[in-house]
């Protein structure tokens, strides 16, 4: 097991030095940069003010350098600065994370709590009215743009209570949090819930065909036992996968629902940042990203050997 640990955490390093040259690399691809940008805003080009904030920037040297400047800096806490907004990278940043962390984990907690409940009841009542019902119900997430549906619910806000549900203080409390996030959280995790209902549907009927839990009936096992104790447990390993998935996707793909709410979050960022070219705060906002997405991969590798005893890992 502690050999899989250690093989598991260097495969992260590895992938995340990866993930770090390919970030690098393809935002220097993109035609233009921020002392163009700058320089074209103000309509008018000074070849001497330009070539200061290249040198400034570190832009002026060979990519390999400033590749190694780059990590060096991220490794000692120090995220560069921005030239958009005049001020420490890490202090534009620091602030919008914890904002996304917070919707992300209102709307994975949304997704789960009602993905895998209606997944397994789906499953139990299979071919009846009510699995039709939930069918079309996580179809219909599956196929709704979640910006359309977020408009729908600020429009239906609007006309009927007269209330726009947009960002408007820091909350305090777990309970304020709970207000403020819970309708753009229900917005971006209709669709994460219907996946994982699908997925936990179609997992617990593969597994209530399974011999063993025709076997457990034959003993006298009450259909409690044998859907919440024999079947889910077994069934849950890929529900765990898709969960993880999700998780990691939430913290970046939350940028429509981030614009439309008016939520000052990390994605909502990461696009103007993209726009203006500003390099710091764009190469650490999506290298943050890539972290999230690889370590709560690692954290769902580890989970299985939790989750399932079947799995061993041999030294």
């Amino acid at each position: 097991m502690l050999s899989y640990i250690i093989r598991r955490f260097l495969l992260m390093i590895v992938t995340l030095f990866g993930m770090s040259v390919l970030i690098f690399l393809l935002l220097r691809l993109m035609p233009g940069n921020v002392a163009d940008i700058l320089f074209d805003a103000g309509g008018y080009i000074d070849p001497a003010e330009r070539a200061q904030i290249e040198a400034e920037l570190g832009l002026d040297q060979p990519i390999v350098v400033q590749y190694v400047n780059w990590i060096g800096s991220l490794l000692r806490g120090d995220l560069g600065y921005s030239y958009i907004t005049e001020r420490p990278a890490i202090e534009e940043i620091a602030p919008r994370i914890p904002v996304t962390a917070q919707l992300a984990l209102w709307a994975l907690v949304f997704s789960v709590v009602f993905g895998v409940p209606l997944g397994v009841i789906s499953a139990v009542r299979q071919n009846t009215a009510l699995d039709y019902v939930l069918r079309l119900i996580s179809l219909s997430g599956l196929s709704m743009p979640s910006f359309w549906l977020a408009l729908l619910i600020i429009m239906f806000t609007v006309q009927y209570f007269g209330y726009i549900p947009i960002y408007t203080a820091t909350p305090q409390s777990v309970w304020e949090s709970l207000a403020m996030y819970a309708i753009p959280a229900a917005a971006v995790g209709f669709r994460s819930s219907a996946l994982i209902m699908r997925l936990t549907r179609s997992s617990m009927l593969e597994v209530l065909r399974q011999d063993y839990i025709r076997t457990a009936r034959s003993k006298g096992a009450s259909e409690n036992a044998v859907n919440y104790h024999h079947a889910l447990r077994n069934a849950v390993l890929p529900v765990v996968t898709i969960i993880g998935i999700e998780a990691a996707f939430l913290i970046g793909g939350l940028i429509v629902t981030e614009t439309v709410f008016n939520i000052p979050g990390v994605a909502r960022f990461l696009v103007e940042s993209i726009l203006w070219r500003d390099y710091p705060i764009v190469q650490n906002l999506v290298m943050f990203i890539a972290v999230v997405v690889v370590v709560v991969n690692f954290v769902v590798d580890m989970l299985y050997a939790v989750l399932d005893p079947r799995i061993k890992y041999s030294d």
